[in-house]
């Protein structure tokens, strides 16, 4: 584990904070940019963050892990394969080759569109939604609407980063989802 500038070991979640390259003025001005990429790049801390996440979810009873396009899906493949449990891919609209499920939310600029296959799980079945970040939440809360009418229970959002100025995870919360981030950087 990392060491503290005193000498002591850093709890995991502030041994994933430190991973986070953030990118001023990216991908406009004003936008701080935290980038996963580091921490993607190191085995030590691509190891602690599934740990850590499927730590969390060991105990579950899951059915599947769902990933949001895009970086949704590099974790949560790994946290699925690890709780031995399927993935559930929630992609960007006209990405999915069979029969869907469409769910659109707003963005600060316009709107966006998700899809999931009408099959990708059954009433019931038991679902975790990871991505790498929650901003404002409407990815996250798209992504929960497709679930819940497919039938699914939605146990949890999970996300390596919260964005909390955005107001994401308390809409989340207010919305009645659970949510799990490893850590948070405030601001933009």
């Amino acid at each position: 584990m990392s060491q503290s500038s005193s000498g002591g070991l850093l709890d995991p979640a502030s041994f994933i904070h430190d991973q986070v390259r953030t990118v001023p003025d990216w991908p406009q001005p004003g936008v701080m940019f935290r980038d996963i990429t580091p921490l993607l790049q190191s085995p030590k801390a691509l190891r602690v963050l599934v740990d850590l996440f499927v730590e969390r979810y060991v105990d579950a009873k899951l059915d599947y892990v769902a990933g949001l396009d895009a970086r949704g899906f590099i974790i949560a493949p790994i946290v699925a394969y690890e709780l031995n449990v399927g993935f559930v891919p929630i992609r960007k609209v006209g990405k999915l080759p069979y029969r869907t499920q469409s769910e659109s939310y707003a963005l600060e600029y316009g709107t966006a569109t998700v899809e999931i296959h009408e099959d990708a799980c059954r009433p019931g079945d038991r679902v975790v939604i990871v991505d790498d970040l929650i901003a404002t939440g409407g990815t996250m809360m798209a992504g929960r609407n497709l679930l819940h009418r497919l039938g699914a229970v939605v146990v949890e959002g999970a996300a390596i980063i919260d964005l909390p100025d955005l107001g994401g995870s308390t809409l989340l919360r207010d919305a009645g989802l659970p949510v799990f981030t490893v850590t948070s950087f405030s601001g933009h």
